[in-house]
């Protein structure tokens, strides 16, 4: 071989890897840009990337947005390796020919500048020279490129200043600036023009992905107004105990020693964590409203119909008694023994009154939500057995199903009506299973599913016990227990002070329904202050 020929395929090959390393590159890079979700870190990436790979000192970042019934250029980022600058202003361009980027932007041309400052007086873009007469950096070359989704559309543009023969090298004196500052080549605007079009794809897919999300957010929120319509007395709830859940999780994140200081939660599982929380009662959408919301043993109506039996009965009693003392007066109207003997009946039926004044008087203190005491029961069961004999009719003063209600042992509800409240947690899990959840936030159902399920096995709704409940929903419990705990607004019972919701917890976890450990970090990084604000209004 030749020696011409030997120095033909030097330079050949010396491009041939140059291009190999920038193919190898980009694929990197778009790889890293496919992958990154964080929008603002997106766009720090692909302004980094195209200055590291064109020798640019610095650069900035447009991307095409409306501006109400127009398109603008709206100013994203700004890199300057010389004065260390990063920061992003409130600007906004015309989407026109008047600006660098906007002529780019508008008329899809990329425009290659050996000197912004040469820019001659026919050119239909202009350069503003104000930021450099404020901070003193000089603008010599400039290549702006437009950035194209895949169909074409320009979604915005990247402007790289000032290419350096040393990319470390600051240009901080103008002297350094016109010995280091050279034009951007060819191969300059090919691979960042490759570049950019690969960032355009991902920004728009990052968008795309924020919009998703931005529906995700939606949904979950509309479904927690609608659990609070549903049962408006536990409004607040589901948020309440999703920031305790939250800073719980975040706290664990922190920890340095003790039995979970190799937990860690992303970012992505926080946000799960978050969701189950949000939605972990949305299953009482399925339980009938009138159960969920049942603040007495009774529900209203039927204390209504108690309270007319007694009032008709009452009616009854007085109208006999002035029925036959009519008759007694049209009979003998002068006889002493008549009189004497409704006088009788009268204190008679003015005890009677009294006495019906008082059972009903045990039928409501039996119908609130509190422990019923034996010597209770035991009055109810009586009344059980009085009947009124009224025209024909034997009416007891209290049916057997009455006394059914009345006669729970604790709170509101029947064992039915408990385990139909509890069925709410099986509700929840079915509807969320049935939601397409991204690989992010595929275990939120299981998690809520087993909020309300206890280390010892004695939960619901399946009484699972520690090895088979999610690390995630033992947070939500501790949460749960401690918000309806101290929750203001139960109708079915009252508040307690914070001190003795935490004391209940710690008995919780001594007996081992609870983590012991979680417990101590939640009472001990004091994260029950964080909704201290919705507490204790109206607690006794």
């Amino acid at each position: 071989m030749s020696s011409l020929s030997k120095s033909k395929k030097i330079p050949l090959e010396k491009k041939y890897k140059a291009l190999e390393k920038n193919f190898k590159e980009l694929n990197r890079i778009g790889t890293a840009l496919s992958s990154e979700r964080d929008y603002d870190k997106l766009l720090a990436m692909i302004l980094k990337k195209c200055r590291e790979l064109s020798g640019a000192d610095a650069g900035s970042l447009y991307l095409v947005e409306k501006d109400g019934n127009t398109s603008c250029l709206k100013f994203k980022l700004a890199q300057n390796d010389t004065l260390s600058l990063e920061n992003v202003l409130d600007l906004k361009l015309p989407l026109d020919k008047s600006s660098l980027a906007g002529y780019v932007a508008s008329t899809g041309k990329t425009l290659n500048l050996k000197d912004a400052y040469s820019i001659t007086k026919k050119a239909e873009y202009s350069f503003n020279r104000s930021f450099d007469e404020s901070t003193g950096y000089r603008t010599k070359s400039l290549l702006v490129i437009p950035m194209k989704n895949h169909t074409g559309e320009i979604t915005g543009a990247l402007q790289l200043i000032n290419r350096k023969k040393n990319f470390k090298s600051k240009l901080t004196a103008p002297a350094k600036t016109e010995k280091q500052v050279i034009p951007f080549s060819a191969e300059n605007i090919e691979i960042v023009s490759s570049l950019a079009s690969q960032a355009a794809v991902c920004i728009e897919n990052n968008l795309l992905y924020k919009n998703i999300e931005t529906l995700l957010e939606g949904f979950v929120k509309a479904s927690v107004t609608a659990i609070e319509q549903r049962d408006p007395t536990t409004a607040g709830h589901s948020e309440r105990v999703a920031i305790l859940t939250v800073r719980l999780a975040e706290i664990i994140n922190n920890l340095d020693s003790g039995p979970y200081r190799e937990v860690k939660f992303s970012n992505e599982e926080i946000k799960e964590i978050r969701y189950a929380t949000l939605l972990h009662d949305f299953g009482k959408v399925g339980v009938r409203e009138n159960v969920l919301v049942k603040a007495k043993k009774l529900y209203p109506l039927e204390l209504d119909i108690i309270k007319h039996r007694f009032d008709y009965i009452k009616k009854y009693l007085e109208r006999e008694y002035y029925r036959d003392r009519c008759r007694g007066i049209i009979d003998e109207p002068h006889s002493l023994t008549v009189r004497e003997y409704y006088l009788d009946n009268a204190e008679q039926l003015k005890k009677e009154i009294e006495n019906l004044e008082m059972y009903f008087s045990i039928i409501s203190n039996a119908n609130e939500p509190s422990i019923l005491p034996e010597e209770k029961a035991g009055e109810l069961s009586k009344l059980t057995d009085r009947y009124y004999h009224i025209d024909g009719e034997k009416i007891p003063l209290l049916s057997e199903h009455e006394f059914h209600f009345l006669s729970i042992k604790k709170g509101s509800l029947t064992d039915e009506e408990r385990c139909e409240i509890e069925s709410h947690v099986t509700h929840t899990f079915n509807f969320l299973d049935k939601i397409p959840w991204t690989k992010d936030l595929k275990r939120v159902p299981s998690i809520a599913y087993a909020h309300h399920e206890k280390l010892d096995g004695s939960g619901y709704p399946r009484s699972v016990d520690l090895k088979q409940i999610p690390f995630q929903s033992r947070l939500i419990t501790i949460s749960d227990i401690y918000d309806a705990l101290t929750a203001a607004d139960r109708p079915y019972k009252k508040a307690v002070i914070e001190e003795r919701a935490l004391d209940i917890l710690l008995d919780e976890a001594k007996a081992k329904k609870l983590d012991h450990y979680l417990v101590k970090l939640f009472i001990d990084a004091k994260i029950y202050e964080l909704v201290r604000d919705y507490r204790f209004k109206g607690v006794i």
